[in-house]
């Protein structure tokens, strides 16, 4: 996996982020989701470097190989706002002051928190099968808590870790043919560590808790997404049959919004890799404006 990319380690204060990064171009920053690390994108991340990208691969505070605090009894550890200052020092010290982000599932809501919280940054953003988590929440009818049970499952206090990691195999069940094999490796190496397990759970409750706070203040006082916005969503998976067309409510968060959907189940990355990287390749590309 990740041909002729880097493999690093960035010490950011409070966590040490593990990333992979390669080629040359404008930076293009991608954010896996649970219970993925930074191996899902294997198969996007070299179609984008030939598109001109430099494409950086980080594993999320606490998943993969990234560590971070202790948890703790607010969750504040593992919110997206410490997970996207985490995510600007890891591009400040490979040399990238702006950069383009795409975030899938979980990593969508950290990808909103670094567009509302580092405008500056940000030049465009793309949410990949995902909302604005207090969205979901206001939404959570008995449709949602039966399809999405394990939010509120990991939110319980120490019953999913035991759970979990009496069997992680079975609880997180993959298929290597699918993902490719030593991205498989990855993840079930990750998903077999107490720390990792523990820190994914605590990226749930943090969800449910002070990340829903973040976003609902955000909203009160008026903050919107000022750049360039995609939206791209599996048509095999479910956000579509609970929501409708996932843009007309990004369209509440930001006001340049557009995007598709793309035939493949949920693990988009893996499953569809040319279509997801035309359509990031192509948005971000627009992004870039004429030549000097």
């Amino acid at each position: 996996m990740f041909e002729n990319f880097v493999a690093r380690t960035v010490d950011t204060g409070e966590a040490s982020i593990f990333v992979r990064y390669g080629g040359k171009g404008p930076p293009l920053l991608l954010l896996h989701g649970h219970p993925r690390t930074s191996a899902t994108w294997h198969r996007v991340a070299p179609l984008l470097v030939r598109r001109g990208f430099t494409v950086v691969c980080p594993d999320l505070r606490g998943y993969g190989r990234s560590r971070g605090p202790a948890p703790a009894a607010d969750h504040t550890p593992h919110s997206k706002r410490a997970v996207a200052g985490d995510l600007v020092k890891v591009m400040r010290a490979l040399g990238h002051q702006r950069f383009g982000v795409a975030g899938h599932d979980r990593g969508a809501a950290v990808a909103l928190r670094l567009v509302l919280d580092h405008p500056s940054a940000v030049t465009r953003v793309a949410f990949l099968d995902g909302l604005p988590l207090s969205e979901h929440l206001a939404r959570a009818d008995a449709r949602f808590a039966t399809a999405w049970w394990h939010w509120f499952f990991f939110a319980q206090p120490e019953t999913p870790e035991r759970v979990i990691n009496a069997d992680p195999d079975a609880w997180y069940r993959g298929d290597p043919s699918a993902m490719g094999q030593e991205n498989y490796d990855e993840w079930q190496t990750a998903t077999r560590n107490p720390d990792v397990v523990r820190a994914m759970l605590e990226d749930y409750r943090a969800g449910l808790t002070v990340d829903r706070r973040h976003e609902e203040e955000d909203r009160d006082r008026g903050a919107r997404i000022a750049c360039s916005t995609l939206v791209l969503w599996s048509l095999r998976d479910d956000l579509a049959d609970l929501y409708g067309d996932p843009r007309a409510i990004w369209r509440d968060w930001a006001d340049d919004v557009r995007g598709q959907g793309i035939d493949a189940g949920h693990h988009v990355a893996e499953e569809a890799p040319g279509p997801l990287s035309e359509a990031l390749g192509d948005f971000f590309t627009a992004g870039l404006g004429p030549p000097l």
